[in-house]
């Protein structure tokens, strides 16, 4: 089989491509405790209009939901997540927490299918990553029982490099 994807270096592949939890992945990757500091969550009635196409899989109403992935001392990334509103009721108990560690709470079994991987330029995710974008960016589905759970997309803070190597992106800025 052979693979048509972009070269993109190897830890930047695994942490867009990967099928793992990038919270937790930074968390191995610094050796500091990745916490979550949530800044909206709320109902979304009209499906934000630069939201991924597979929101239209989920049944409304749906609760967006947006935080900062950080340690101590770095951002490290921004996601939003869209849901059910009863789904996310059912799934975040702790809403101050990471999405992996709410849903891997019971062990039980989940899929996680990545639909894009993109470049994204934004004024004001610069300032808070405190760098120059693009930035590069995924979405990706959580399924429970072969139906859609959750979409999230996360922009990663350049910053995180110092851990993976050098992302490549510049290679990819005028495609």
């Amino acid at each position: 089989m052979e693979n048509n994807l972009p070269p993109i270096p190897g830890a930047w592949k695994l942490m867009l491509l990967g099928d793992g939890s990038p919270t937790r992945h930074l968390q191995l990757l610094t050796k500091k405790e990745t916490s979550i500091k949530l800044i909206a969550m709320q109902s979304d009635a009209f499906s934000h209009k630069e939201a991924p196409n597979e929101i239209k899989q989920l049944k409304k109403p749906l609760i967006r939901r947006q935080v900062w992935i950080e340690n101590s001392s770095n951002t490290l990334a921004w996601a939003e997540s869209w849901w059910n509103i009863d789904q996310v009721t059912k799934n975040l108990s702790k809403r101050e927490e990471p999405i992996w560690k709410n849903l891997t709470k019971d062990r039980s079994e989940l899929f996680r299918e990545v639909d894009n991987i993109s470049i994204v330029n934004s004024k004001w995710l610069q300032e808070k990553f405190s760098s120059e974008g693009p930035f590069w960016s995924r979405n990706y589905r959580f399924f429970r029982n072969k139906k859609p759970l959750t979409i999230i997309r996360e922009v990663f803070n350049p910053s995180i490099e110092r851990w993976l190597g050098e992302s490549g992106l510049k290679k990819f800025i005028n495609l």
